[in-house]
């Protein structure tokens, strides 16, 4: 027989998480736990409320697959029956982890991944703040290979500008989360260019980025926002040269691979990308990870405790789980 159990949960975050939308000090998670013939496979989904999506409402859609959940549906079925969003990654990764855990297959035969799965290295995001702050954090982790700098509007280049001149060594990469006018990334990308920053962030609102098909950015951009699951990828392809694909959004991580290999078809690069989380909501992103350009996994980092066991971070080098946190 087959249980599920939903647990909400708060992990207090190092200081305060900012970005051009809002602030937070918590990183509240919603985690599902599939249990079946004494093996138990976990998830984790943050609610991402850019597309609406609250605790509550995560909650809810898990409750309503319960049955189906715990009569046994697989992975396959989940797809149709959840829209992609957090309460789908959760059971979603929680069916892997079960998968692998139950049947002794790694997750990288699972997944059609060469074995073992690598460590990934791993951007560090520096919050949204003053200059000044912006530039005393980028000092701190100078020593980082990639650093993701958070940008908001008004005073971004003076921002870039400090944290450059604190972290001299580190490759930049910005990140306006629909911040920006077109005027704005016309003037900003340029001299973004110039201060050696090499992937711009969905620096236009989502629905307002119909400007990009015309406009030829001296630094490559990456969709995040709008690009959410397979459904939105037309809407990316000629306009971006990234696609930014997080779990949280597409609904998983089986859809998450899909996503990866029909962008590369489409001729983009992707960028794997998380929530402020645990190395619960890590763990099947560094699998997701294996297989694209860019990755931005440092959600545990940013927390002031992460779950018992957990990911190995070393520096910025994130490794694959080892059957502790989830399957390895």
């Amino acid at each position: 027989m087959r249980t599920l159990s939903v647990l909400v949960e708060d992990f207090p975050i190092q200081g305060v998480f900012r970005i051009s939308r809002g602030e937070k000090t918590v990183a509240q998670v919603v985690t599902v736990a599939i249990s079946q013939d004494g093996v138990t496979g976990r998830g984790e989904g943050v609610p991402y409320a850019r597309y609406g999506e609250s605790v509550a409402s995560v909650c809810a859609q898990i409750e309503e697959t319960r049955a189906l959940v715990e009569a046994g549906m697989s992975v396959g079925e989940l797809q149709s029956a959840l829209p992609a969003g957090a309460a789908r990654n959760a059971l979603d990764c929680a069916l892997w982890d079960l998968t692998a855990r139950s049947t002794g297959e790694g997750i990288a035969a699972l997944a059609g991944l060469p074995a073992p799965l690598r460590p990934v290295v791993t951007a560090y995001t520096l919050s949204l703040d003053t200059p000044e702050r912006m530039e005393a954090e980028a000092r701190r982790h100078a020593a980082l290979p990639v650093l993701k700098v958070k940008l908001g509007g008004a005073g971004d280049l003076e921002r870039v500008e400090a944290v450059r001149a604190a972290a001299p060594s580190a490759r930049l990469i910005a990140d306006a989360n629909e911040s920006w006018t077109p005027e704005q990334l016309r003037e900003l990308a340029p001299p973004l260019r110039d201060l050696g920053v090499e992937l711009i962030e969905q620096p236009l609102p989502a629905a307002d980025d119909g400007f990009l098909t015309s406009y030829k950015s001296p630094v490559p951009l990456a969709a995040d926002e709008s690009c959410r699951d397979l459904a939105t990828l037309k809407d990316v392809v000629g306009k971006y040269a990234f696609a930014t694909i997080k779990l949280d959004k597409t609904g998983g991580l089986t859809e998450a691979l899909r996503l990866e290999s029909a962008a590369r078809i489409a001729g983009l690069k992707t960028m794997t990308g998380c929530m402020v989380a645990t190395s619960l909501s890590m763990a099947p992103g560094v699998v997701l990870a294996q297989r694209t350009d860019v990755v931005h996994l440092d959600g545990p980092l940013l927390l002031a405790r992460d779950r018992d066991p957990s990911l190995c971070y070393v520096g910025a080098l994130a490794h694959p789980a080892d059957g502790g946190i989830w399957a390895r």
